[in-house]
């Protein structure tokens, strides 16, 4: 989840932005995240990382190829 959000960063707010940082250098501290972290880690994935289905793609991959 952190990897998916590292391409999220310019669009989240200060107090979000801080949050992620801190996950991420907890992550490449090698420390286990607590089930607060977990939480919080979780509540920026639904919160910026935009979930798409499998007819959204063939319909964006559609509209590109002209097919």
């Amino acid at each position: 989840m952190i990897l998916s959000l590292r391409t999220h960063v310019k669009s989240m707010n200060a107090d979000d932005k801080e949050v992620f940082e801190m996950l991420q250098k907890r992550d490449r501290d090698d420390e286990d995240l607590d089930s607060i972290a977990l939480q919080q880690l979780n509540h920026l994935h639904d919160r910026y990382v935009t979930k798409r289905s499998k007819r959204d793609l063939e319909a964006g991959w559609n509209k590109l190829t002209g097919g």
